[in-house]
């Protein structure tokens, strides 16, 4: 019989053939190129490197955890990745907000943003696939949408400013992770949450907020007590004793709980007990000798387990340098790996009963304890992107009555001093009060370790506001969202883009510096070593603050070389970088920007952005006024230390470049 072969079948292995070729021969990438789509996505990061993508090869994976990355994401970029499944910027320093068209990004699983300067409300999409989102330590106000995201596992959205819970988030039965905490957040508990019961929720943060609403016994004992520190008021939410989840049902052990006897005992039944009417005394003799010879093979067993452990525990603590593990252990951060504590948090584990002072508040009673409550156990998803100081590691909290602060890691020979001296140092340091540098707040000194505390500056430092915000000012995102979703300080229009500010920003830091080189109440001149434009944090106002000074940042050798005349030098650079706009600089550059002055050219080193924008107002003066500012930092960065002026000096000549605007007088027009 003739075999008959459908026409279809000879044109098999030529559908297979076409479809194994590679995508550069059929379709050349189909016009897609991850590696050019991250690249435009990062195009206002700096910092950013781009990571190593063949040709045509799709991104599956974009991990850029604490790289310094500082700028504005162009999200509606990033979501072209077509294959995108985990995206991880925790840790980094970027601003803006996130467009509800990034969520349209088909594969996604998993976020990572913890740790930034993300703001706004946040505005999910749907994203049915998405598991884990983090966007703790930002600035997020609210939370919108995430009943768009049934099949969620992990939410956190903690240390945010977010005042209501989510809308939306009830519904979300799939989650077994919410960390709500450090948001004086108001709701109801536990009606505005998913599911708590059994399948429901499996670990609970809801601290530092404003819930109202009774806490049963049982979601205690699930969660913990650490899940509700300061969770609401003591007339708003109330703890029951009683628990009204529903019983669970005792699930069969796969080992007996006593020994091998009971499981015997249990399976046999009536019939055991019938054989055991019937036996003789001297069977009973022998099962009570059983009985005790299994009792001493158990009490060997326990006395050998107690040795393991305590030998477990000594050479544990001499892998650790002689440092105990801490009695609990801290929980483990969502959406990353279990991560080893930094060395000096660990330290002061053993005195978390150490107390906090607070200069300006005394009658608030804190301890070490709530210092780590308010950053997650000192967690990697409350510290800060280092940017440049001499201090240690630098984390944020959110203590009650809504108190935004920095604590920080003491290094250097401040240190190593005795709880005594450092305590009379810190108290030193904090008559240092000026509108122009940035107080301390308060320290904890726990062990050998120590801890100050300085205001929170929302606005960030002078660097981020030059060279890492498009046009100088907060509110600008992503040019080709095209969302309208943009951050909250979109109200706030003002920006370092114009002469005036830029001006009263110099001035304001030769103010601050004059005040620390002359001393106060007697005691000696503080010396700064380290003026840089990162040290230059900037208020609500846009008034300048410097930070990282005085004897918590430098070590003694680093404090014996810095001069005053060195910190003129310093300022005549930020002056030079602040007029022009350039990063960046060294003795070369310095040298060039001299060269400029010398030769009548400072014009042409001005900032376009500043020197544009007063020529469109039509301010005669202002280029005068911004050649003369360049004259300043051409004198401050003489050659010759004793050529150079002192900071009193520095503020007279700023301020008769510019008057300052006239005060209206009440009850004057």
């Amino acid at each position: 019989m003739p075999l008959h072969v459908h026409p279809l079948f000879l044109l098999l292995p030529l559908l297979l053939l076409a479809t194994s070729l590679p995508a550069s021969a059929t379709s050349s990438c189909a016009g897609r190129d991850d590696a050019a789509i991250v690249a435009a996505a990062f195009r206002y990061v700096r910092n950013f490197r781009a990571p190593r993508v063949k040709a045509c090869q799709p991104v599956r994976e974009l991990r850029l955890p604490s790289r310094n990355l500082t700028g504005a994401v162009s999200w509606a970029a990033l979501a072209n990745l077509s294959a995108l499944a985990a995206l991880d910027l925790s840790g980094n320093a970027l601003q803006g907000a996130i467009p509800g068209g990034f969520w349209r990004a088909p594969s996604l699983r998993a976020l990572d943003v913890s740790r930034n300067q993300l703001g706004g409300a946040l505005r999910v999409g749907p994203c049915p696939r998405l598991l884990s989102l983090n966007v703790s330590g930002n600035r997020f106000t609210a939370v919108d949408g995430v009943e768009a995201l049934p099949g969620l596992v992990a939410l956190d959205v903690s240390a945010n400013r977010i005042r209501a819970v989510p809308p939306g988030l009830r519904r979300l039965a799939r989650l077994r992770r919410l960390d709500l905490s450090a948001n004086a957040m108001q709701g109801r508990f536990p009606d505005d949450l998913p599911p708590l019961g059994a399948g429901g929720v499996r670990a609970l943060n809801v601290s530092y907020n404003n819930f109202s609403g009774v806490v049963d016994a049982g979601a205690v004992k699930k969660f913990g007590r650490s899940a509700f520190v300061q969770a609401g008021n003591n007339t708003s939410l109330v703890f029951s004793d009683r628990s009204t989840a529903a019983p669970r049902r005792p699930r069969p052990s796969p080992s007996p709980p006593r020994g091998k006897s009971n499981k015997t005992n249990g399976g046999s039944g009536g019939r055991t007990e019938r054989k055991a009417a019937t036996r003789s005394k001297k069977r009973s003799h022998l099962g009570v000798v059983a009985v005790a010879a299994i009792c001493g093979v158990a009490s060997l067993a326990m006395l050998l387990c107690l040795v393991g452990c305590v030998a477990c525990g000594v050479l544990r603590r001499r892998s650790n340098g002689g440092k105990y593990d801490d009695e609990e252990k801290k929980p483990e951060q969502w959406g990353e790996k279990e991560e080893e504590e930094d060395a000096v948090v660990a330290a002061a584990k053993g005195a978390s009963a150490a107390p906090v002072v607070l200069f300006e508040r005394p009658l608030m009673q804190l301890t070490l304890a709530d210092l780590a409550a308010a950053t997650s156990g000192f967690g990697r998803e409350s510290q800060l992107a280092e940017r440049g100081g001499r201090s240690g590691a630098a984390y944020r909290a959110v203590l009650p009555g809504d108190l935004h602060v920095v604590v920080r890691v003491v290094e250097g020979d401040v240190a190593a001093l005795g709880e005594d001296e450092a305590a009379a140092a810190f108290r030193e340091l904090a008559r240092l009060r000026h509108p122009n540098i940035l107080p301390l707040l308060g320290y904890c000194i726990a062990g050998k370790e120590k801890l100050v505390l300085y205001e929170y500056m929302e606005k960030g430092d002078l660097h981020r506001w030059l060279h890492e915000l498009p046009s100088g000012r907060p509110d600008m995102d992503d040019a080709d969202a095209g969302s309208g979703d943009i951050w909250e300080a979109a109200e706030d229009t003002r920006s370092i883009s114009d002469w005036p500010t830029r001006h009263r920003i110099a001035l304001g830091v030769a103010r601050g510096l004059a005040f620390l080189h002359q001393g106060w109440a007697g005691a000696g001149a503080v010396v700064h070593g380290h003026l840089v434009p990162t040290n230059v944090l900037l208020g609500e106002d846009l008034e300048p603050r410097i930070s990282d000074f005085g004897p918590c940042s430098p070590t003694a050798a680093a404090a014996a070389a810095a001069t005053a005349e060195g910190d003129v030098y310093a300022f005549g650079v930020v002056v030079l970088e602040l007029v022009t706009g350039q990063a960046g600089w060294d003795e070369a550059s310095v040298s060039w920007a001299r060269g400029m002055v010398r030769d009548g050219k400072a014009l042409d080193m001005v900032d376009p952005r500043i020197r544009d924008a007063e020529a469109a107002a039509g301010v005669a003066e202002a280029e005068r006024e911004m050649v003369e500012c360049l004259r300043v930092g051409y004198l401050c960065t003489a050659q010759s230390p004793e050529k150079r002026p002192t900071m009193q000096q520095v503020v007279g000549v700023l301020k008769d470049i510019r008057a300052a605007p006239a005060t209206p007088v009440v009850g004057v027009q």
